[in-house]
């Protein structure tokens, strides 16, 4: 089974499972420290069912802008039903290695919950860089430390089960190769954030 085959399995469930007042406690906690600002546009990548966009609505206000994408068509299907409807939202089919907007036109990406899962981290990054304009942020962050992803994946489907977030050091040689500084990762127990700027297109 592919990750494709395999999220768009559990989409019907997913808000289930993983939409509890723990996580949005979290979430609403961590947005503020994305330092986004009202107006800016953001593309999140991976979006899901959307767990992120209520969020990050707050952060951009209604001047702002939220493009969700995701590979799953059934994620996309349950987050257009939510959040489609809302003006400054889009929320389409799209997969992280091809993202198909112009260079220069966001202000941030947003990653919650999804790079392990990214088969070619280095063409997502690439791609990721060439939508952000210049100085925007790359924004990678989950509920679980690295060492806790890994166990969470490990004991998970055999589909997703070697999916897991490259050491703080493989990490900065990806970000830099792709065009990103000022790197800065947090990596504890219940929370990974890792914030980037761009600086230069990717080669």
């Amino acid at each position: 089974m592919s990750r494709q085959a395999y999220f768009n399995q559990l989409a019907d469930s997913w808000d289930k499972r993983f939409q509890t007042e723990a996580l949005s406690t979290f979430i609403e906690q961590l947005v503020p420290t994305f330092g986004l600002l009202p107006g800016q546009k953001i593309l999140d990548v991976g979006t899901g069912t959307g767990i992120l966009i209520p969020f990050l609505l707050k952060a951009v206000g209604p001047t702002g802008q939220i493009s969700a994408i995701d590979y799953a068509e059934k994620m996309v299907k349950i987050c257009k039903a939510k959040y489609a409807h809302l003006p400054n939202v889009t929320v389409t089919v799209q997969q992280v290695e091809k993202l198909d907007f112009q260079s220069q036109t966001f202000d941030a990406v947003t990653c919650f919950g999804l790079f392990p899962h990214i088969e070619n981290k280095e063409e997502a990054l690439r791609q990721m860089n060439l939508v952000l304009k210049t100085n925007g942020k790359l924004i990678i962050a989950h509920a679980l430390s690295r060492a806790e992803i890994k166990a969470h994946h490990h004991n998970a489907s055999s589909v997703v089960a070697h999916d897991e977030l490259p050491t703080a050091a493989v990490m900065e040689k990806l970000l830099t190769q792709a065009g990103f500084g000022k790197i800065h990762i947090i990596d504890k127990p219940g929370q990974y954030l890792n914030l980037s700027i761009k600086l230069h297109v990717a080669l």
